[in-house]
């Protein structure tokens, strides 16, 4: 019975390839990199354990939680990870899957008949690379836990209690000794729950922060039908969703469809729940059934004349929202980044399918069919006008020097490896530009105003655009699908975006990242795409010049500067001058930032400080400890004005209490710290660095002497501003907001000359992300544009308005 109520799914079901040994050696071999796309590769890997549950029938509810000490547990009502011996291993299997690389479920059929978690990496990579991972299995009415630290058991599996129902919790803190980035971004992690919810209706998805406290259920019950409405939920659309699904060999596949008045594709594809963004079979399947589709309707249908014309692939995608989604046993990916689906037998499924159900949809429903093709044809139209003026644009292109735009200052140089040209805004700039640069190697292209956004702006229309045309003839490679571009042809091996350092230039330099993205994504992957550095600030005092990038470099400077005759008298007799006093004030400069990161957490300013002034670095143990005396702390948080108690709230799911402290201030203001929160980098690194400094220094209350002058300051914060503001008023500072600013020989020597200037070169590390940045900010829908405002409003630093 409990092997028939689990659908065969038990120890046996593990099977083992080898071992875990390298994966700490080498971990971007295994999750692609140890920034924060393998950071929160890490989640999707456990999630993803979670959704192949729900794609088998046996889950129907998914929770990711986010813990103040950037721990995350994900749970879900599957059926449980098998506890059972494992018949070769003698160990649980549990255990065998949790350190275990290659050991899974997966592997053959019969366990899990679709899954996108094929390589048995997944969850034992994860457990490797994290600092602990707590494993709480509910199965066969009893629930079950065991511990790990970097991979390896810390405890025996262990049965903890009863269970009435079925499930898996696995909770995880990445190893800080791995990942150059530590702290879990809500909104990637919350596109990606998001489509999962979508690609699975009837799945419910709850997703907690509780470091800001945000928190989002996601359920659709109309799954990849509710996705489209929601994308084009501010369009004005002309059809109506058309909707196909079934299987066939084994291969079920679901599309939905639907036109805007727009003129951008977006087609999303999936593969098994993963988002295949560079395609692959199932969208050659899809493409060339829509195509079909519709010239085989305008074949056979009685249309008016102007309707009656055969279309082409690109006519056809033109306002097209769809989303194509296939589940297949064994799916082909490129390597474990899984971004472009390769079975081949997949695209002639798809096509099928696609086919038939487009056919039924376009003889049932004549208004919807007459408007696409309204929309379709008049794609067609224009499509012929962008042809012939990108035919035109290709005959007066780079082919004859003579016929380059009128406004660019072309190199001497013709050997394109030596070239480079600078994209600037305005007259103004490119002036000093033409005047600053080195001629021989250095092209100067001034542009005039904003650039068409080109992320929602028609081919045609593109075209028409003369600050596009001129960079298009200039670069020499022309313009359209890739197959009619020649990269070997291009005239500059860097191509230099040079803006303001405003709101405009930002804003220009968006345009233009949108533009290269887009219409040139080839120039970017070969590293020809760079982002000029111009300074910030110019600091002047008598003859003494010196150009600073930002507001950072900046403050080093003024610190450097001071420290020679500055003299700072701390509480405790220590006095810091020279580099003592640099240092001194960069430990105050992190605390500062450690403050500030707690706020945006939602802790009170007053409350963190006071946490950081305590005698004792908290945590659980702490608590737990005989020696320590918890009274005494909450006396000592008393006398600051805050009442503290201690809270426990019961985790059903986990079979486990956690702890709270409540912090509550004289206005009734409650601040509810997990306990968790204490074993939080931010708490720790932020705790023994102002411990450090009060070691030091014996109090808060400073004297400074530079020559005859005296101050008396109070605070950390007010030192480090009083000393910020006396090498401040040393010197003349000037911020710059424009390229114009700057003569000829200053932008020489602080941004294009070769020898000293600094540039960004552009690339792209996850291209799922960045396509979803250029659709969600440029794009025609302006729902997630306002919602990514209001989500990053209140970390703005300066408004330039």
């Amino acid at each position: 019975m409990t092997e028939q109520r689990n659908g065969g799914y038990t120890a046996d079901s593990i099977t083992i390839l080898e071992g875990l040994s390298a994966v700490r050696k080498r971990p971007a071999m295994y999750i692609g990199s140890t920034d924060g796309r393998g950071l929160h590769h890490l989640v999707y890997e456990v999630v993803d354990n979670s959704i192949d549950e729900a794609m088998g029938g046996y889950c129907t509810r998914v929770k990711v939680q986010l813990h103040m000490d950037n721990s995350v547990t994900v749970t879900d009502n599957g059926r449980g990870i098998p506890v059972d011996m494992h018949p070769k291993e003698n160990r649980p299997a549990l255990e065998v899957v949790m350190t275990t690389l290659h050991a899974g479920g997966k592997f053959d059929n019969d366990s899990y008949k679709v899954s996108g978690g094929l390589h048995g990496v997944g969850v034992s990579c994860v457990n490797a690379l994290s600092e602990f991972m707590e494993a709480t299995v509910r199965r066969d009415g009893k629930t079950w836990r065991q511990k790990y630290e970097r991979g390896v058991p810390a405890s025996p599996l262990e049965e903890i209690g009863e269970s009435t129902s079925t499930g898996t919790a696995i909770r995880f803190r990445p190893d800080e000794e791995i990942f150059e980035v530590n702290q879990f971004d809500y909104n990637i992690l919350r596109k990606r729950l998001q489509e999962l919810a979508y690609l699975n209706s009837g799945l419910r998805i709850e997703f907690i922060d509780e470091r800001s406290g945000e928190s989002e259920s996601f359920f659709f019950e109309g799954g990849i039908r509710s996705y489209i409405k929601d994308i084009n939920s501010s369009q004005n659309t002309v059809s109506d969703v058309i909707h196909g699904q079934g299987e066939s060999d084994s291969v079920l596949t679901e599309f939905a469809v639907q036109y805007n008045t727009g003129f951008k594709e977006n087609v999303l594809t999936f593969a098994n729940n993963i988002r295949t963004v560079e395609g692959g079979t199932h969208l050659a399947g899809f493409r060339t059934a829509l195509t079909r589709a519709l010239n085989n309707y305008i074949a056979n249908a009685d249309l008016p004349k102007k309707l009656a014309r055969k279309v082409s692939g690109e006519d056809v995608r033109e306002g097209l929202t769809a989303v194509v989604s296939v589940k297949l046993p064994m799916p082909q990916f490129e390597g474990q980044t899984k971004t472009k689906l390769g079975n081949s037998e997949v695209s002639g499924i798809v096509a099928g399918l696609v086919y038939e159900k487009l056919s039924q949809f376009f003889a049932e429903n004549p208004k919807d069919i007459k408007a696409i093709l309204e929309k379709v044809i008049d794609a067609a139209r224009a499509r012929d006008a962008a042809r012939k003026a990108r035919d035109l644009v290709r005959r007066k292109g780079a082919l004859s020097d003579n016929a380059l735009p009128g406004k660019l200052a072309d190199c001497q140089t013709k050997k394109a490896e030596e070239s480079e040209i600078f994209i600037v805004e305005g007259d103004s700039a490119g002036g000093s530009a033409k005047q600053g640069r080195d001629p021989r190697c250095q092209a100067i292209l001034p542009l005039r105003g904003k650039i068409l956004n080109v992320e929602k702006t028609r081919f045609d229309k593109m075209l028409s655009n003369k600050e596009i045309r001129a960079m298009i003839t200039a670069l020499g490679i022309g313009v359209g699908e890739e197959e009619q571009k020649d990269y070997d042809k291009l005239r500059y091996h860097k191509i230099v975006i040079m803006t303001d350092a405003d709101v405009d230039g930002s804003h220009i330099r968006t345009l233009l990242l949108t533009f290269f993205f887009r219409q040139y994504p080839e120039l970017i992957d070969r590293g020809h795409l760079y982002i000029a550095q111009p300074p910030l600030f110019r600091v002047h005092k008598g003859k003494f010049e010196r150009f600073i990038k930002d507001e950072t470099e900046l403050n080093d400077f003024l610190l450097g500067s001071i420290s020679k005759d500055l003299i700072v008298h701390s509480p405790s007799g220590f006095e810091y001058a020279g580099e003592q006093l640099v240092e001194f004030a960069d430990q105050i400069r992190f605390v500062r930032s450690k403050v500030a990161d707690a706020v945006n957490m939602g802790i009170e300013e007053n409350l963190f400080l006071h946490l950081l002034d305590s005698v004792n670095r908290l945590s659980f143990r702490w608590f737990e400890k005989e020696e320590n005396d918890p009274e005494a702390f909450f006396a000592d948080m008393g006398e600051r004005g805050y009442t503290v108690r201690l809270e426990s709230e019961r985790e059903e799911e986990a079979e486990k209490d956690r702890a709270f402290i409540v912090f509550e201030n004289k206005n009734g203001h409650r601040t509810r710290l997990p306990m968790e929160f204490f074993n939080s980098k931010l708490y720790r690194h932020a705790y023994d660095a102002n411990r450090k400094l009060m070691d030091e220094c014996g109090g808060t209350d400073f004297e400074l002497r530079r020559g005859e002058e005296q101050h008396e300051v109070s605070g950390l914060f007010e030192t480090l501003e009083t000393i910020l503001n006396l090498a401040h008023r040393s010197f003349q500072i000037q911020r710059y907001k424009g390229l114009g600013e700057m003569n000829p020989e200053q932008l020489w020597s602080t941004t294009m000359d070769p020898t000293k200037r600094t540039m960004l070169q552009v690339q792209v590390n996850e291209l799922t992300a960045a396509n979803d940045i250029f659709q969600d900010l440029m794009g025609d829908n302006v729902v997630p544009r306002r919602e990514f405002i209001e989500r990053n409003a209140l970390a703005v630093r300066e408004l330039d308005i």
